[in-house]
């Protein structure tokens, strides 16, 4: 007996975006959290890459977030800014929102879903064994589940607790970051000097004409590298105004901290993203520098890659294999992003050879081709999993295209609201009514006639059809016929009946 079929150990972004896609999958899921409320103390990290918002639309929330935050082009490498407004997607554009306000929206939505949460408990243990996975909690209690899963950040318990390595490389600089009162007033925006980068700024802010506006009062965010790499102890206000006086000459008055933390270039990734009934998400399955902001944005995207795989499988309706499926896709996506964080925090470095190497960088950046690349890679769109040869679709996310159906017209991520797969016919109507397939499918015939473009790629060949996941990568692309469409929907969606088959090794 269990008490929910998932627990998810930790209530940050990437916990609460998987627990909306387990309870979209119909699967009882709990989430346990060591804050007492969603409550972030300060701002924390902020902004949603284009990728994500299209994640967000894909179930039906991104108009949530869109009227909350600031539209700007985010996009960068190495403080070479991208402009992606000509990019094709809905959304060419990033979206300045503090972490705050993303965990509070995302709860909110959770909320509505039904999850059960458990607050103001931390997981002090772990154990599982064939059938199930138990953690112990502070209070005294224990939560049994089919599947654990840990979102609980860069020091996991989850995955130290089931021997997962994390391996990679220790970090060789630190930074401070804080919000705090200030009785002097420091030059807002980010600067570099012989120490490195710092910067300031106030948690409300506007964007006009591209350029941030920052209010007038209230408490000051800071960023100040620090001269040497700090301990792994909770930072102090003291070493903050030391810093900032090493940094700056004054420490601008910083008093009364709202909070008070510190980030390193630390890289590691773990070795695998599952052990049996275990699973790791976010940072406890990546940490790196934040350069790019990519942090937030690839723990939101493992969430729902995971989510509707691990939906399927406790419902039976597919192996347990179709978890590796998992670590295969999104083990290397983090991999890329640990490698360009990690070029990316050494041409900040002050110094004036890698100052020159930086420029360099920044001359090949200001081409056509390369900033086009980059800009995929740091806003998410271009990410394919691998899923065999075939049309450039296969693997890739599919593009918000509007489609004209029977029942009118329609935008493609409104058929993924629900998190279903979605098979969209753009051939004669009733091409696959006869293709046996799961209940869950949902068949749409649709026309479109508009051009086919992918980022970095441009327009490719139009596709007959193509079967969508529910994390709105492209599983299946048509040619006409059916080829090889039952065995895509049998590997990722289960055999027609919903019947789990015993020993199988699907995907």
């Amino acid at each position: 007996m269990t008490d929910h079929a998932a627990v998810i150990v930790g209530g940050g972004p990437t916990g609460l975006m998987l627990a909306g896609e387990l309870a979209l999958a119909g699967v009882d899921a709990a989430i346990v959290e060591r804050r007492p409320s969603q409550d972030l103390a300060g701002a924390r990290a902020g902004g949603l890459h284009a990728r994500s918002i299209e994640v967000l639309d894909q179930r039906g929330i991104a108009g949530r977030f869109l009227a909350e935050g600031q539209v700007a082009q985010v996009v960068g490498f190495a403080g070479t800014r991208f402009d992606i407004s000509n990019f094709p997607t809905r959304h060419p554009y990033g979206l300045g929102l503090w972490q705050n306000h993303i965990e509070r929206i995302l709860a909110g939505w959770v909320e509505e879903l039904g999850v059960a949460v458990y607050r103001g408990r931390d997981v002090t243990a772990l154990a599982q064994d064939g059938d199930s996975a138990a953690v112990e909690l502070s209070d005294g209690g224990t939560l049994r589940a089919e599947y654990v899963v840990g979102c609980d950040g860069g020091r996991s318990l989850v995955r130290k607790a089931a021997g997962i390595d994390f391996p990679g490389w220790d970090p060789t600089t630190s930074a401070l970051i804080a919000e705090v009162e200030m009785t002097g007033q420091p030059e807002f925006g980010v600067h570099q000097n012989a120490f490195g980068i710092h910067s300031f700024g106030r948690r409300e802010y506007e964007i006009r004409d591209g350029q941030v506006v920052y209010a007038d009062s209230g408490p000051v965010g800071v960023m100040v590298t620090e001269e040497h790499v700090g301990t792994g102890s909770e930072p102090t206000l003291r070493e903050l105004s030391d810093a900032l006086v090493a940094v700056c000459g004054t420490d601008y008055g910083a008093h009364n901290p709202t909070w008070i933390s510190r980030f390193t270039d630390m890289t590691r990734q773990a070795a695998n993203y599952r052990d049996r009934r275990v699973l790791l998400a976010g940072d406890a399955a990546h940490v790196h520098a934040p350069d790019g902001g990519q942090g937030l944005n690839t723990g939101v995207q493992d969430a729902v890659n995971l989510g509707w795989k691990l939906g399927q499988v406790v419902n039976g309706t597919s192996p347990e294999s179709l978890l590796d499926s998992y670590h295969a896709e999104r083990h290397p996506v983090a991999a890329r992003v640990l490698r360009n964080t990690m070029a990316q925090s050494v041409l900040r470095r002050p110094d004036p050879r890698i100052k020159a190497a930086a420029e360099v960088v920044a001359e090949l950046l200001d081409m056509e081709e390369p900033r086009k690349r980059f800009a995929a890679m740091q806003s998410g769109l271009d990410i394919r999993y691998n899923l065999g040869e075939g049309h450039p679709l296969l693997g890739r996310r599919m593009p918000d295209v509007d489609l004209v159906t029977p029942g009118g017209p329609l935008p493609v991520y409104s058929l993924l609201h629900q998190a279903r797969p979605v098979l969209l016919n753009f051939g004669e109507p009733g091409t696959f009514g006869n293709t046996p397939q799961p209940d869950r499918v949902l068949l749409v015939d649709a026309h479109y006639g508009g051009s086919w473009e992918l980022p970095v790629l441009g327009e490719v060949t139009a596709p007959a059809a193509v079967l969508i996941r529910p994390d709105g990568h492209v599983a299946w692309v048509g040619d006409g016929t059916d080829a090889g469409l039952g065995e895509a929907l049998t590997t990722w969606f289960g055999f027609p009946d919903g019947a789990k088959r015993q020993g199988s090794s699907n995907p």
